[in-house]
């Protein structure tokens, strides 16, 4: 509580946006896996957690968020086998479910032909003053948008027609295991029409009115699959959070490291060069702190030879940084301490906006491990789940 006074304090010496309110109340965990969605329910301690699912047994589930304004309503992009990518919609918290009527879709051609979405991967909610916004990013690259809480969906033909001429249909640029994923869709809190979009493999694209228009942000960013020094696209971000304290700040987690940028800068820094060398500061996911900006947590894979995508040396971690990448403490309290070859997807780590912070994250082994002391120690909750795709926690008020 007292680190929270302090930042809070800071904010407002400074001028810089509303420090987002801690809440009280119990934690609902909502993870993704490759056969469906499962909904856990922590007790106020965040010590038992109940399940509520599986939903769409059977299903791939990329993505499921609870929409912040009103804390009941939950999204979920899912391939439903033969019948394809769509959104399913619960106003209850998941009791019960209703399909988009109109999912994102690419528009067809004059011959009847033309781009279909394969997965809707990403979902985002609009701000507080949006009531029933939703954002949404597919595979293969599009941007979609609903303004009815996700029953109907259009596309931003600004950046599905992608005037930039940027290679979309190029194979080297859809060269990644899942294809070409749009992600990582940010809306600045203090300007709607300002938004940050991550594509594998393009890199960082910013719009300023609401997706019309769009310039790369990735200077700063190694490329080393690529020939140029310093493109502006064909870098592959795998996962980007802005602080919503502090939205000029950015943090990503790339294939080529951890990186940081303030804006107005346009250039990237890489923080995770002072990680651990025999740890590197390769991997997928990464979390800011619900209040303090300079605090953020990553898990580390191995990034040698062939790209495990593992624990290094089967002795997995959750790394925090307390001071902006200058430095980083390794959290392991809880976890196995050795042959535990852990990988953690770009989706997959989340933090609640309890004091303390709670951090989750699931395995493609099927397990979901949380944190009630910001990582300090972790226990495990769930176990024998699919292949997990996506984490997301989010405080329900009593």
């Amino acid at each position: 509580m007292a680190r929270t006074r302090k930042v809070r304090a800071r904010a407002r010496r400074k001028g810089r946006a509303a420090v987002p309110r801690r809440r009280a109340g119990r934690v609902l965990v909502l993870a993704g896996t490759r056969k469906g969605a499962f909904l856990y329910l922590a007790d106020p301690g965040r010590r038992r957690f109940t399940l509520n699912g599986p939903h769409y047994l059977g299903c791939i589930v990329n993505h499921v968020v609870l929409d912040p304004r009103d804390r009941r309503t939950i999204l979920m992009a899912a391939r439903t086998g033969h019948l394809g990518p769509t959104v399913f919609r619960s106003t209850d918290r998941g009791r019960t479910w209703k399909e988009a009527s109109r999912p994102p879709a690419f528009p067809r051609t004059s011959d009847g032909h033309g781009r279909a979405v394969e997965a809707v991967f990403w979902l985002t909610p609009g701000l507080d003053r949006q009531p029933g916004v939703w954002w949404a990013g597919t595979t293969p690259h599009g941007l979609f948008k609903s303004a009815d809480g996700g029953v109907t969906w259009d596309g931003i033909d600004g950046f599905n027609r992608h005037p930039l001429g940027l290679p979309w249909d190029d194979p080297h640029f859809s060269a990644t295991p899942g294809g070409q994923l749009t992600h990582s869709i940010l809306v600045d809190p203090r300007d709607p029409d300002h938004l940050y979009v991550g594509l594998s493999v393009g890199g960082i694209f910013e719009s300023r009115d609401a997706g019309s228009t769009w310039r790369p942000l990735n200077r700063g960013v190694a490329a080393d699959f690529l020939p140029e020094t310093d493109p502006e696209f064909g870098h592959d971000p795998h996962c980007v959070v802005l602080h919503p304290g502090r939205p000029d700040r950015l943090y990503q987690a790339n294939h080529c490291g951890i990186y940081r940028i303030d804006r107005p800068g346009d250039r990237w820094d890489r923080i995770g060069r002072s990680m651990p060398k025999e740890i590197g500061d390769i991997g997928f996911p990464i979390a800011a702190h619900p209040v303090d900006p300079d605090t953020a947590w990553v898990f580390p894979m191995d990034g040698t030879s062939v790209w495990p995508r593992t624990s290094p040396g089967g002795r997995p971690a959750v790394y925090r940084t307390r001071d902006a990448g200058r430095s980083w403490q390794r959290l392991d309290r809880g976890l196995p301490k050795r042959d535990a070859w852990f990988t953690v997807k770009r989706q997959a780590l989340a933090v609640d906006d309890r004091d303390p912070a709670g951090v989750y994250f699931g395995t493609t082994g099927g397990q979901i491990w949380a944190s009630a002391d910001e990582g300090r120690s972790f226990r495990i909750v769930a176990e024998h789940l699919p292949e997990i795709y996506a984490v997301t926690a989010a405080t329900i008020e009593r």
